[in-house]
């Protein structure tokens, strides 16, 4: 059983609290990925909710050979597909990294270092006070929406890695895409934000 046995053995039991408390955990990230897919912002709602459903009525048959996030978000990916199929809508996620490629300004190689780390890193606040608080949360809230604004193969790409931690391997197998694609996306979207939080603070 995955790391998330004991989680897992509460759902199973019928803990709403802990359903809850999973519902809480990853539900944005859920309908960020679900809008890759689909046309709009209610579509995504309802895959979501699909989702869940099928979370619920499928606990028995969860065998933990991955993680129970990682389980979620393969439905979450499966049910997006078939619903993007239904409307009518073709997703053609295997050529997800040549989107947006025409006219897209391409990130300078001499801003990353030889192992592919950011040269100069974001500076760091002399000290951390009230105020540099409240505005790091003003930051985020600004991020948030930049991640959103993101193009959708990049959001996903970007939320599955960065927000909910998966391993590159995991991502490609969710989303059906190449590792030379995700790391692209990646690249592209983590770039994107980094610009965007440069600007923001350059104000």
């Amino acid at each position: 059983m995955p790391e998330s046995s004991d989680l897992y053995l509460r759902l199973r039991a019928g803990d709403e609290e802990a359903f809850r408390a999973l519902v809480r955990k990853h539900q944005a990230s859920l309908l960020g990925v679900a809008k890759t897919f689909v046309r709009n912002s209610a579509t995504a709602e309802e895959v979501v909710q699909d989702t869940w459903l099928a979370v619920i009525t499928g606990l028995e048959a969860f065998e933990g050979r991955a993680s129970l996030k990682n389980w979620i978000f393969a439905i979450l990916a499966n049910k997006a597909r078939s619903r993007a199929v239904r409307d009518g809508r073709v997703v053609a996620v295997g050529s997800f990294a040549e989107e947006g490629d025409e006219g897209e300004p391409q990130v300078a190689s001499s801003r990353f270092d030889s192992a592919g780390m950011w040269a100069v890193p974001p500076a760091l606040w002399d000290a951390v006070t009230p105020e540099r608080v409240v505005a790091g949360r003003q930051i985020w809230s600004h991020v948030a929406d930049a991640i959103d604004g993101l193009p959708p193969a990049q959001r996903s790409v970007l939320i599955l890695r960065d927000v909910e931690q998966m391993e590159s391997a995991e991502i490609c197998d969710i989303l059906d895409i190449t590792d030379a694609n995700q790391r692209v996306l990646l690249h592209r979207a983590r770039a994107q934000i980094r610009e965007f939080v440069e600007q923001l603070l350059a104000i």
